[in-house]
């Protein structure tokens, strides 16, 4: 090799050398879910952000942060339908002490919105809270987005939702009647218009479709309480199991994987986990999952 090859040669590898570096260590790096346990459910909400490198690595000075729980159903926190108002009001406290212009929480309701706002308990714990806007979907807002997936092409998705500096993604973990288990890969519904009921025809491949554009910043997993039967609705307390879990992950696969075991599940059991992850969307197998405790 000639001198002028060797330092083409060489100067090349130094070039891209912090590129390969950054690469392999993507490569090597594993999805993280924290879980944190405990009675306190803002505490536990608390550690579980913090676990997963704090509310501050997400959301920046005046920034607009949607925080989506799960409110579709005219049910009382206690019957583990809807995310427990706790856990939501401490996500919103973590994005105003982060530096959050305005948070806006909302959900595209199953039963009448204004009874699901009022007896979830989630727009009363809210109430009065400075920077935060807890308000019913408007319909005029819905924008239809080309998707190109392999089941729906277009859909209508909230603009708020899509235009948001940060998306906060705040499920409760619970049975399905359709999908096995709803946890934070379908509470991407919320945000949907239209005519839902169609993706039932496929509803593992549409919900990816969806996931697939829509940028999910965290996922924290209401676990504080599952319903484990008669879901997604409901109703009767003895369907309800405590554990006072909250699961915070930046993969919403692999939050949703660890979740899948608190109902004595595998995630290839959740047809709409396996579809999210042969679209590249997360990591589902749990050997490959970091899981921390809080």
């Amino acid at each position: 090799m000639d001198r002028r090859t060797f330092i083409k040669t060489t100067g090349s590898a130094v070039l891209l050398a912090p590129v390969l570096l950054r690469e392999a260590l993507a490569a090597r790096e594993q999805s993280l879910v924290a879980v944190a346990e405990g009675t306190d459910y803002a505490a536990i909400t608390r550690r579980a952000i913090t676990a997963v490198g704090g509310m501050k690595r997400f959301v920046k000075v005046g920034d607009v942060v949607v925080v989506k729980p799960n409110m579709g159903w005219d049910r009382s926190c206690e019957l583990g339908a809807n995310t427990h108002p706790l856990v939501v009001r401490a996500v919103v406290e973590e994005c105003l002490a982060a530096g959050a212009k305005k948070v806006k929480v909302f959900d595209n309701t199953c039963n009448d919105a204004r009874r699901c706002y009022v007896n979830s308990g989630i727009e009363g714990i809210l109430n009065g809270m400075k920077g935060v806007e807890c308000k019913h979907i408007e319909p005029e807002r819905y924008k239809k987005v080309v998707l190109n997936g392999l089941f729906l092409k277009e859909w209508d998705l909230y603009d708020e939702a899509l235009t948001a500096d940060v998306y906060i993604n705040v499920p409760v973990a619970k049975h399905h009647g359709l999908s096995k288990l709803t946890l934070g890969l379908k509470n991407v519904m919320g945000i949907m218009g239209g005519t839902r009921g169609f993706i039932h025809r496929n509803i593992d491949v549409a919900l990816a479709d969806v996931n697939a554009h829509v940028k999910k910043h965290l996922t924290i997993i209401d676990a504080t309480r599952i319903l484990t039967a008669h879901g997604p609705q409901g109703g009767n307390i003895a369907d309800v199991k405590v554990l006072n879990k909250i699961i915070a992950s930046t993969d919403t696969v692999a939050a949703d994987a660890f979740a899948t075991t608190l109902f004595g599940l595998k995630p290839s059991d959740i047809p709409v986990t396996v579809a999210a992850f042969k679209r590249g969307l997360g990591e589902m197998n749990l050997d490959k999952i970091k899981v921390m405790k809080a």
